[in-house]
């Protein structure tokens, strides 16, 4: 894994970097995490580390497109490794877990009527709901329709 990890960083001109390489291992073992839980899972490993680094290399990776943001309503910016296909996501209102989800059209998935002179050329979807654990949890109302 490390290799193909350094054969990236190096195609998009970035640096192999111990914190870099270190937020790149921990996403592709948590898909779908905050920078808080990055930097909790790097700091084990990288003790010197500091939020300003996780920051840094997060915008440097995803401003390269090595790494996508995820920024649902109400809630910290989310980071995956998953780039270059054509998925949206499914988010607990409960539990906030987040799913992947397959489009069944090329890109973008949605057309708009009037384009405004825009190339569009990606859509962002999120699909809000209520997982099948947090539904199976007595007394749990919310989200369904009465």
């Amino acid at each position: 894994m490390q290799t193909e990890i350094e054969k990236l960083l190096k195609s998009k001109d970035l640096s192999l970097t111990s914190v870099r390489l270190a937020v790149l291992e921990v996403l592709h073992h948590h898909p779908h995490s905050d920078a808080d839980t990055i930097y909790q899972h790097v700091k084990k490993g990288i003790a010197t580390t500091s939020k300003q680094a996780i920051y840094n290399n997060l915008s440097a990776l995803v401003e390269k497109g090595i790494l996508r943001e995820i920024k649902p309503k109400g809630s910290s910016s989310l980071y995956e490794t998953r780039v270059g296909d054509n998925h949206h996501h499914l988010i607990c209102r409960e539990c906030q877990s987040v799913m992947d989800v397959a489009c069944k059209s090329q890109a973008p998935c949605l057309h708009v009527d009037e384009q405004h002179g825009f190339k569009i050329d990606e859509a962002e979807i999120v699909f809000w709901g209520t997982c099948p654990d947090c539904s199976s949890q007595p007394n749990n109302n919310k989200g369904v329709n009465a």
